[in-house]
């Protein structure tokens, strides 16, 4: 357990990266679903020095502008499927709702912690090869290290019915940020049920909600 929560904290933690970063190339350059990562992206930036030192003071304020720039973007309803896998089957339409929000405001907690602890990456955007009329596509980038190889990160994205594209996974050097989670969630079905593992998380995100 304690391995794989400092591999998500690495995880995490190179997301953010990307997500605190500004693009290079103009967004008239980019398809569309990278230019919305652009735009999050400089907005989320900006918002980071407008209160940075209101952060100093008061760190739990991350929530808020994580919400806000941020959570928008991402589809939690097909990220908790993803990260139940065939638990999502078997969860009533209440567990299901209820895990969902326990899993974004989870997802939030390991967003801002990351971010409050981000020291910088230069990220480079890789070409779009992606095909935008198939409204399924993935943005890719990577991370240049100061002494190593650069690191993969691909963030999957589809367009959803009211034709807006969202992110429902990130891979960083082939490891899924939603898929991760699915072993341990797994496992604590199993031994103690779906309820069991609501309540948890729910205990978790407490501070997320206050």
């Amino acid at each position: 357990m304690i391995n794989r929560m400092m591999r998500m904290g690495m995880l995490m933690t190179l997301l953010m990266s990307f997500l605190m970063l500004p693009t290079l190339a103009a967004a008239e350059d980019l398809a569309e679903p990278q230019a919305l990562v652009k735009d999050a992206t400089e907005e989320m930036l900006q918002s980071l020095k407008d209160n940075k030192e209101e952060l100093k003071v008061n760190p739990d304020k991350i929530y808020g502008l994580v919400e806000e720039i941020l959570i928008p973007h991402f589809d939690f309803e097909k990220m908790s499927k993803l990260a139940l896998g065939k638990n999502w089957k078997k969860a009533d339409a209440s567990q299901r709702a209820e895990f969902t929000e326990e899993f974004r405001l989870l997802l939030v907690r390991t967003y801002s912690t990351a971010m409050l602890e981000y020291t910088g990456d230069e990220i480079r955007m890789l070409p779009f090869k992606g095909d935008v009329s198939k409204k399924k596509v993935k943005v890719k980038t990577e991370v240049l290290q100061p002494a190593g190889p650069s690191i993969p990160m691909s963030f999957s994205m589809y367009m959803n019915k009211a034709d807006v594209w969202k992110v429902y996974d990130v891979k960083i050097d082939g490891i899924s940020l939603v898929t991760n989670y699915r072993s341990t969630f797994a496992t604590e079905i199993r031994n103690d049920g779906m309820d069991k593992l609501i309540d948890r998380l729910a205990s978790r995100n407490e501070k997320v909600k206050a």
